[in-house]
């Protein structure tokens, strides 16, 4: 058997452009001489479709698109992810389209319920295996969480399955893919089948599908490999798995070809690692998924506004590599506590990156603001107000160029900032996205290091990593004077917010008591800050948003 697997990035709510991009790929893979192609989970509605699944037009619609589908696929077989409505409830299904019609319908057995997954709110389980004929081969569907639990791949091998294949729209996160592709190798091998998985690729509002598709021996060996973070079609030869019509013609050759297409088919061996890891992987997650939600939400441009410092720098440059530096404005908006070097490192990496430069003083409107506000502050000395006052001004710049020119602001907070509340509402969270929101202050420098060492030299210049951060909204101000060095407080915060730890467990870690009750208080403190800001991209296994879900007025300390 030669099987395809379409590895797409689609669109959620797009069922015309998705349906386009799966009769595409089907005229592809039929032209690669495949017999059967693979889509991703839910590929004709986007992946996660929500609440649009109680718009009962929106479900037919998505199943007219399947019929369309079904009627494209003669001379090949496709499985296909879509929506069924079955007994009158929504199943999460795969349909087998052959023929020019659809021959079988899956339903995913396992529904995930936990970190960003919600499928209970919509769908029913299905409750059986299905083993089909695809090409005179055995052929079990699954749907991406099934395949992560051994019943389900075991019962569909005893019901005589020699391939199993599996839809998914399994979300990134920094580590997951060996420890997936361990997961599928196992699945293989207990089972001693074939299987071929398809991952969806490609940003959907905080989640980035990595891709990554593979196929998997008998033997649990990985022979074939998609990309990471990109579009592919993936055409693979499986050998033995059924018997030539005319015995004397040779058996389907061992060594698999992959193609992207549409390029003719060319040997490739995969690598023995999933792709990229480590800080190359985050980085791809992150310029996937700024470019993907500037590109799915109708933006051209953004605007980034340019401190001097390190969270702003990372921004831009991700910016410039996910969207072309011609897409990207750099605004640096100096006052009274801004110093010289910023505003020069600005317009470095600015340069460096080749994006928009604009500088704008705040002075004159912090100065307006502070004159308004004299009569109701006599009497009361500056403190943190006119520091946000400042930030405020900043945001509205910002918002003002993003109005006139529709530009989509992003914001620059990190996930150290943001846990401990050390942001200013409408000030510097202002922003349609925030592309490092989940990456730790200590992983943006090495992020910035990181990328400073590719091919085409520094971008991001050493006096921004080298310098102490700041805010600069007050004399001399430094980061430290208000937390604690980030190599600590990161630490606990990981310990907090994604481990989950109590406090007395943390402080068991070795960390100082006082430090771990202060920081604590400020991430129980700073919920309804979070609640307010932009969307951002998820690269860590559990981020602020649909991952952790913390009421905002919440007394439990622990």
């Amino acid at each position: 058997m030669r099987i395809a697997i379409a590895q797409i990035d689609t669109v959620v709510g797009d069922i015309p452009g998705n349906t386009a991009r799966v009769l595409e790929r089907i005229a592809a893979a039929r032209d690669a001489d495949a017999d059967l192609v693979l889509f991703p989970e839910l590929a004709l509605t986007g992946y996660p479709p929500e609440d649009l699944l109680a718009r009962t037009h929106f479900v037919a619609e998505n199943r007219a698109a399947l019929d369309r589908v079904a009627a494209a696929c003669t001379g090949i077989a496709a499985f296909v992810g879509f929506v069924d409505r079955h007994d009158g409830m929504l199943r999460n299904a795969a349909a087998l389209c052959e023929g020019g019609s659809v021959t079988l319908v899956y339903h995913k057995r396992m529904l995930p319920n936990y970190g960003v997954f919600d499928e209970e709110r919509y769908f029913e389980p299905g409750s059986d295996p299905v083993v089909c004929e695809v090409g005179g081969v055995a052929v079990a569907p699954t749907v991406c969480e099934d395949v992560w639990l051994p019943a389900v791949p075991a019962e569909a091998a005893s019901a005589g399955a020699r391939l199993i294949v599996n839809i998914s729209a399994s979300p990134f996160h920094a580590g997951k893919a060996p420890a997936r592709e361990r997961m599928l190798r196992d699945r293989a091998r207990e089972n001693g089948v074939w299987l071929a998985y398809c991952n969806l690729v490609g940003g959907q509002d905080e989640l980035v599908f990595d891709g990554r598709s593979v196929v998997v021996s008998p033997a649990g060996e990985v022979v074939a490999r998609a990309a990471a973070f990109a579009e592919e079609l993936l055409v693979v030869d499986l050998p033995g798995l059924a018997l030539p019509a005319d015995p004397a013609l040779p058996a389907v050759p061992a060594t698999p070809p992959a193609v992207s297409a549409p390029a003719a088919p060319t040997a490739a061996a995969p690598s023995g690692e999933p792709g990229p890891a480590g800080l190359e992987e985050m980085y791809g997650a992150l310029t996937l998924g700024l470019a993907d939600y500037v590109r799915k939400n109708g933006f051209a441009d953004v605007v980034v506004g340019l401190s001097g410092g390190i969270d702003s720098a990372l921004v831009a440059t991700i910016a410039a590599d996910a969207l072309g530096p011609e897409h990207v404005h750099g605004v640096t908006m100096p006052s009274r506590y801004s110093s010289a070097g910023s505003v020069e490192d600005s317009r470095e990496l600015a340069s460096a990156l080749g994006i928009g430069f604009h500088e704008l003083s705040i002075e004159p409107a912090f100065s307006a603001f502070l004159d308004t506000l004299a009569p109701v502050f006599a009497g009361h000395g500056p403190d943190v107000t006119e520091e946000n006052l400042q930030a405020r001004v900043r945001g509205t710049l910002l918002m003002a160029l993003s109005n006139k020119f529709g530009w989509l602001v992003l914001a620059t907070g990190n996930k150290s900032e943001l846990s401990v509340g050390y942001s200013t509402l409408y000030g510097d969270m202002v922003g349609g996205f925030a592309p490092i929101k989940d990456v730790f202050k200590t992983v943006v420098y090495d992020l910035a290091r990181w990328r400073n060492e590719r091919p085409g030299g520094a971008v991001v210049p050493h006096a921004v990593i080298a310098k102490p951060p700041s805010a600069e909204l007050r004399p001399d101000q430094l980061d430290e004077d208000s937390l604690p060095p980030y190599e600590v407080l990161d630490a606990i915060l990981a310990a907090y917010v994604e481990d989950d730890l109590s406090r007395e467990a943390i402080v068991a870690r070795g960390h100082d008591r006082a430090t771990v009750e202060r920081v604590c208080e400020l991430v129980d403190g700073a919920e309804y800050k979070r609640r307010q800001g932009p969307l951002g991209i998820r690269v860590t296994p559990k981020a602020f948003g649909k991952d952790r879900r913390m009421p905002v007025t919440n007394r439990y300390r622990g």
